[in-house]
């Protein structure tokens, strides 16, 4: 059941000013006049169902995972300006780029005026994590922590640094969720507080301070049990919506409309499946060879592979949810090998780095590599294929590759860093005059 949408408190905030740091609730919704904050709470949730299929689709199908067969939108397979034409520009990266603006605005309103602490701190992972996804997926971008930013002094949407929209928003939002959240949440698909350490591990894993994120990693696994989060023993059920294992998830209901105005939210599906006629036979050949020689070392056949794409059909069949599937944001194998990635780069030993890939391998039919591998740059290896083939079609390939600088090494051609971004949408720069500018190579 999907327990935060209702169509009116999702609409509450819809908003038709040029640009979207410069947004005015409309049915005269000013602080002043609102004693109840949750309608605007669910509306930050709500935005982020209109970012799920762009974020799918570039954490997969720009890197080494799927393909775009139809023009213009095979620039998202290869490394130059053209990803930023006009098409490409409105399908992926406007909504993206409103949804998640709209969402911190909302939860800034909560921030500022709610009186209840858990709607704060909900509010504050809700920001934190648009912002999360705002620079891993465009950089530098402009900071608003008000609901009610200036709308004559067009400087307040200069872009700042991504380190510092980490070091300034991200990284605090995320404390203070964890300072402010119990793990209630989780039942009801809402943030908690194991969800946001999760985050926040992630977080520091993405800014290289390996030792910050063994301990908030270390933190959730260690908790898991006990808020109920546990791996699911068959991998059929890990995108399910009932999922045991996971930590949040964007929300989808084909009875809700998605934020981007579509009639139904769950079309990152049918890009993975070839129902799109972007990508009518997207499985990329170099996933299929990944599982096959994971099977070949591993001892068995790896279970993951038909459970996640249909090679005779060249597509992928990880979804079953259909129109109503949710976007799992973050689920506790993710976390695990993310845990296990930070123990190895902060020279923990193999037998201490690999029994936490056990359970995954286990399940996925493959031997333990316990015993068998010694090397930190070994374990690496081990941890990033695992990744690939666990997480495969749940939009992070992409952003493990530049993460871990490893594009050039697994895309086999070499990238402008440039292009380990995106580009920001033509519709922001022009409504701001060119104070938003455009990403360098764009």
């Amino acid at each position: 059941m999907k327990t935060i949408y209702i169509v009116l408190a999702a609409l509450v905030l819809f908003t038709s000013c040029d640009n979207d740091l410069d947004q005015s609730p409309i049915l005269d919704l000013e602080a002043s006049n609102l004693v109840d904050f949750g309608p605007v709470l669910n509306a930050a949730y709500y935005y982020q169902t209109g970012v799920a299929m762009s974020q799918a689709v570039m954490g997969d199908f720009r890197a080494d995972n799927m393909l775009m067969q139809e023009d213009p939108f095979t620039s998202i397979d290869t490394y130059n300006s053209d990803l930023a034409g006009g098409d490409m520009t409105e399908a992926f990266f406007s909504p993206v780029y409103s949804n998640l603006y709209k969402a911190i605005l909302s939860a800034n309103n909560v921030i500022e005026n709610s009186s209840e602490p858990t709607e704060v701190a909900e509010a504050q992972f809700i920001r934190a994590l648009s912002y999360f996804k705002l620079v891993m997926i465009f950089g530098d971008v402009s900071i608003n922590l008000s609901a009610t930013p200036s709308t004559s002094d067009l400087s307040i949407l200069t872009r700042q640094p991504a380190a510092d929209v980490y070091n300034n928003v991200i990284i605090p939002d995320f404390k203070a969720a964890i300072a402010g959240l119990d793990n209630t949440g989780l039942a009801s698909g809402r943030a908690s507080q194991i969800a946001a350490r999760a985050f926040l591990g992630k977080v520091y894993m993405h800014r290289g301070n390996y030792a910050s994120a063994v301990t908030e990693l270390a933190a959730v696994v260690s908790a898991a049990t006990a808020a109920n989060v546990i791996l699911e023993n068959n991998f059929a059920d890990v995108v399910t919506d009932i999922s045991s294992e996971i930590l949040f998830a964007t929300q989808i209901s084909s009875s809700i409309s998605v934020a981007d105005g579509s009639s139904s939210s769950s079309t990152f599906v049918g890009w993975f499946g070839g129902s799109d006629t972007k990508s009518l036979l997207p499985l990329d050949p170099r996933l299929t060879a990944a599982f096959d020689a994971s099977s070949a070392s591993g001892g068995g056949t790896d279970l993951r592979k038909a459970l996640t794409i249909d090679v005779a059909n060249s597509k992928g069949v990880k979804y079953t949810g259909g129109l109503d599937q949710d976007f799992i944001e973050m689920r506790l194998s993710d976390a695990i090998l993310l845990y296990a990635e930070a123990l190895n780069e902060t020279s923990s030993p193999a037998t201490t780095v690999l029994p936490l890939l056990d359970k995954i391998r286990s399940r996925a039919g493959l031997n333990s590599l316990t015993g068998t591998i010694s090397s930190q740059a070994a374990v690496r290896t081990a941890i990033a294929n695992e990744r690939r083939l666990e997480l495969a079609l749940e939009g992070h390939r992409w952003f493990d590759l530049v993460r871990t600088g490893t594009v050039d090494a697994q895309m086999g051609v070499s990238v402008n860093s440039n292009y380990y971004i995106f580009p920001i949408p033509l519709s922001e720069i022009t409504a701001t005059n060119g104070v938003i500018t455009q990403n360098a190579g764009y």
